[in-house]
């Protein structure tokens, strides 16, 4: 079992900078691949990254290659989603997820957070 709490979101004007945060417990955070998703209003839960359990590969949605970056630091069981250059349409609850294999965080995770606000103004 992995429980995951995210932190970070808040209000932002685009073109500014926000980290969210993923705090993760459990024994098996270190060998889980871990990812983050994104939900707008009205619209259905979308994949934004994610990375390997040895942080060897990541891979990120279209619309926020160049922009976000994520990481994770497996000593303090923490995984990051660095997100530059915001924009209003990336406002959304941005939520963590983990898994096995890496291939199943990508598309249905079993493990999720209970979500994070990030609001862009224009």
């Amino acid at each position: 079992q992995v429980q995951l709490i995210e932190s970070g979101g808040g209000l932002v004007q685009a073109g500014g900078s926000l980290r969210l945060s993923c705090a993760a417990s459990g024994r098996t955070f270190s060998s889980q691949a871990m990812a983050w998703f994104r939900q707008a209003p009205g619209k259905e839960r979308e994949f934004v990254a994610a990375i390997s359990s040895s942080s060897g590969r990541t891979d990120y949605a279209d619309s926020v290659k160049g922009r976000f970056t994520i990481s994770r630091d497996t000593a303090k069981n923490t995984v990051y989603l660095q997100m530059n250059s915001l924009k209003p349409e990336d406002t959304a609850v941005y939520y963590c997820a983990g898994d096995l294999p890496y291939s199943r965080v990508k598309y249905a995770p079993n493990y999720w957070g209970q979500g994070t606000q990030v609001t862009v103004s224009s």
